[in-house]
C-alpha cells in the first residue's frame, strides 16, 4: 500500500527542498505550513497535497490526521527559529517559543502522526533537525541551542521507545541559506566571514540537506535510527586555521 511522507514546514527552504527530493524519488508528500501561498505554490511544482496551520496550535495536527489518514511512511519536521540574543536579553517568552516551536511542535506532530505511520509496510521514518550550534556552543545561541539540544534528546528517546517499526533520526546543519535565515545570510560580508568559518569555506543550502533527509525516510535508510547526523561544512569538528 502507497504510502504519504508528512513534511512541517513544507513551504520554507528546507522542506520544500525535501519535497521536490522525494517527489522525484516517486514518493507521495503532504505539506504542512503556515504560510498558504508558499505552500500552494511548492505543491503545484510537486503535485503534493497541503494543509494550512500554526504549528502552536493543536488543531493543525488533528487536520493533518485527517487530512492524511494512513499510511504514513515518513514524517520531516523542518520548522524552526533563528533567534540569537544575548543571555541578559532573553526573557521567558523567548525560551518558550523557541522550545514550542522547535522541540514541542516536534514532538506532537510524531504523537498524532503514531496511528499512521503504524499502518506503514516495513518502517517508518521521522526526520527532525537540530544545528551543530547545540555540539559546538556558540554566544547568543542559549534559546535556540536549548530547544534543539531538547530535540536531540527527543531523537534518541523515541528512537529508543518507537523501534523497531518507526525509526527517527536528526540532522544537525550549519547555518543554511532559507528566508529564515536572512538576517545572517542576506549581508554579504556576514555571510562571508561565516562561510570561511567552515572548511568547505562556504555556506549549505537546502538541497545539502535535503537528500539525506529523504534518504532517512525511506527503505534505503531502514537501518539507521538515534543518529544525529552533521550536515555543516565541517563545523562541527574541523579547524583549518589556526
Amino acid at each position: 500500500m502507497a504510502g504519504t511522507v508528512l513534511i512541517y514546514g513544507g513551504g520554507g527552504g528546507i522542506g520544500s527542498a525535501c519535497a521536490r527530493v522525494l517527489r522525484a524519488q516517486g514518493e507521495r508528500v503532504h505539506l504542512i505550513g503556515q504560510n498558504e501561498a508558499q505552500l500552494a505554490r511548492v505543491a503545484d511544482e510537486v503535485t503534493a497535497g497541503y494543509t494550512v496551520g500554526d504549528i502552536t496550535r493543536d488543531q493543525v495536527f488533528a487536520d493533518v490526521a485527517q487530512a492524511v489518514p494512513g499510511p504514513v511512511t515518513g514524517l520531516i519536521y523542518a520548522v524552526g527559529t533563528i533567534n540569537l540574543k544575548p543571555v541578559a536579553r532573553l526573557c521567558d517568552d523567548d525560551f518558550l517559543k523557541d522550545f514550542r516551536i522547535n522541540a514541542l511542535g516536534a514532538a506532537k506532530a510524531i504523537q498524532a502522526a503514531l496511528p499512521a505511520m503504524k499502518q506503514a509496510e516495513g518502517t517508518a521514518g521521522v526526520v527532525l533537525f537540530s544545528t551543530v550550534a547545540v555540539a559546538q556552543g556558540f554566544a547568543a545561541h542559549a534559546s535556540i541551542a536549548m530547544a534543539k539540544g531538547a530535540v536531540e534528546g527527543l531523537t534518541r528517546a523515541l528512537a529508543a521507545e518507537l523501534a523497531p517499526q518507526i525509526r527517527v533520526n536528526c540532522i544537525a546543519p550549519s547555518l543554511i541559506r532559507t528566508k529564515l535565515a536572512a538576517s545572517l545570510t542576506g549581508n554579504a560580508a556576514m555571510a562571508g566571514a561565516i562561510a570561511q568559518l567552515h572548511a568547505l569555506q562556504r555556506l549549505g543550502e537546502p538541497e545539502d540537506v535535503a537528500p539525506l533527509a529523504a534518504l532517512l525516510v525511506s527503505e534505503q535508510g531502514s537501518w539507521i535510527t538515534g543518529q544525529i547526523i552533521g550536515v555543516d561544512g565541517g563545523r562541527s569538528s574541523l579547524r583549518t586555521k589556526g
